[in-house]
């Protein structure tokens, strides 16, 4: 049971703004000297405790083969904390964190390890009061995911008592094929059932991605167009503009499509894509994203409605920049793409004939995530070409970072005595909007782990489905040989605007 504040005769118990508190419970991650603990992880749990959303007694356990004392991990913890937590630092909140916070020193194959972890998650229950929840954080290569989920077994930590829970956490990426993300799933449910599995996108954490669901569902405005009869074409662009620097290694043989569009851009069009809920309870929820992803496949012929690119040297702005092939670790002959894009289609009435269209980049114009509803023209144009002949079609767009908002373009006259329409934008920005600042993707996803709330967790369906629409995609690619060169500081190679050309279409250029 969550962990509720005292009464309040005033307070309602159903009231979805005030903020659900974790219950006792504590929290082992896996590789916490890695970059993804030092740099998001802690910082966001140092953040949930700073705004009271932890409870007293929460434990964090690092594990690690390090040989570090209580205060090693402690003064490891508090750089990570200063350097990368949102809010501020304050002694009285570290204190209390602190105090329930242990280093097992251990490999993740030798079972006297764990069972040493086991011993110090059972004197922390007695302790601290943690009652015997704990969220296993795999922060580990999924390489390593057999070994660690087979010594949670082994060892009973994975099997909870009584009324007490045990979760497991994963960081992308899930696999690398619909095969490999099988043999995943399989490893990960037969330790872990799969209500008790958290598959960690974090860009399902972010604000601006959860206020979809909000902007279609809480208004009557959009939805009466949100279908083929209005839309034209949907775009969602993930662009960044750094390149591969110290992880060239580990990107060689995964490439973009793999690292962003698999996950992040399949869960962004589901949710653009999906119907309306009966509720946004976790099931639910997940159970119509999975109608669209059943209903989604790639557009053929794949030569003409996919591109793909590796960038040059270059400019990023007033800066010059190599190019991939001279990045430190990188195989010069390697054909792993930093430009990604694709077309999909969803058979259902709703969206029957109406494109998706899918980017991702690295070394591009500008770093920018947004999704674009672009609407069809007006069937009748009462006012002439004349007046008319630079006015676009209607759009909303969602930003997701890093300007957070919605913008609408529409038409609009142009003050004077003459008729003449141009384009216009309303333009909505959390920033300016809202005092609160927004939270950071893994606080709202860690306590969600916490909470039990699996509203923004992939299921293993979801995972598997979304490798069944690109399976064929990348497997096509493997056929082509290189990847088409662009310049470092544009938009992606020249195939990518073909692709778009071909249906009488253009990105935009957020």
């Amino acid at each position: 049971m969550d962990y509720q504040p005292p009464s309040n005769p005033l307070r309602d118990p159903h009231d979805k703004r005030l903020p659900r508190i974790a219950g006792p419970s504590g929290m082992v991650i896996f590789g916490v000297t890695g970059d993804l603990a030092r740099k998001k992880l802690l910082p966001a749990v140092y953040d949930l405790a700073h705004r009271g959303l932890l409870p007293a007694g929460f434990s964090l356990v690092g594990y690690g083969r390090r040989d570090w004392s209580k205060q090693d991990f402690e003064e490891y913890v508090r750089t990570a904390v200063k350097d990368g937590a949102r809010t501020s630092f304050r002694d009285n909140v570290w204190e209390r964190l602190a105090e329930g916070m242990e280093f097992v020193t251990g490999n993740l194959d030798v079972d006297e390890d764990f069972d040493h972890l086991r011993d110090t998650l059972r004197n922390i229950d007695s302790s601290r009061g943690t009652a015997g929840n704990w969220a296993f954080y795999l922060s580990v290569p999924p390489a390593l995911f057999t070994d660690v989920c087979h010594q949670l077994d082994r060892s009973g930590l994975a099997e909870a008592e009584g009324d007490s829970w045990r979760r497991v956490i994963i960081e992308k990426p899930f696999g690398h094929d619909l095969e490999s993300a099988k043999e995943l799933n399989e490893i990960v449910n037969s330790v872990f059932p799969e209500n008790a599995v958290f598959r960690i996108d974090h860009y399902l954490g972010k604000e601006t991605v959860q206020n979809i669901m909000a902007l279609r569902f809480a208004n009557q405005l959009f939805e009466p167009f949100w279908n083929a009869q209005f839309i034209d074409h949907v775009q969602i662009t993930m662009a960044e503009d750094i390149g591969l620097g110290g992880r060239a290694g580990y990107y060689d043989g995964i490439g973009a499509a793999r690292d962003v569009i698999q996950n992040h851009l399949l869960q962004l069009l589901a949710l653009v894509a999906m119907d309306e809920p009966r509720t946004i309870s976790p099931d639910e929820l997940q159970a119509e994203k999975v109608k669209v992803l059943r209903a989604a496949k790639p557009v053929y012929p794949l030569g003409k409605t996919t591109a793909r690119g590796q960038y040059t040297a270059g400019w990023q702005g007033s800066k010059k920049v190599i190019g991939l092939r001279d990045e430190e670790g990188f195989d010069p002959d390697s054909n792993t793409e930093t430009f990604a894009a694709c077309t999909i289609e969803i058979e259902n009435r709703r969206w029957a004939g109406v494109p998706f269209y899918l980017r991702t980049g690295k070394r591009l114009g500008r770093r920018v995530t947004e999704i674009a509803v672009v609407l069809k023209n007006v069937p009748h144009n009462p006012f002439g070409d004349s007046t008319v002949g630079t006015l676009g079609p209607n759009a909303v767009v969602i930003r997701v970072q890093p300007d957070e908002g919605v913008l609408m373009r529409f038409g609009s006259k142009v003050p004077g005595s003459a008729m003449e329409v141009r384009d216009v934008n309303m333009d909505f920005s959390y920033r300016e909007a809202f005092t609160e600042e927004s939270p950071e993707a893994y606080e709202r996803l860690i306590l969600d782990a916490l909470l039990d709330e699996a509203s923004l967790f992939p299921t293993n369906e979801e995972v598997e489905l979304s490798w069944k629409i690109l399976d064929p995609i990348l497997e096509f690619w493997a056929q082509r040989g290189q990847p088409d060169d662009y310049r470092a500081g544009t938009w992606g190679p020249a195939s990518a605007n073909t692709m778009m050309e071909r249906d009488g279409r253009h990105w935009r250029r957020p």
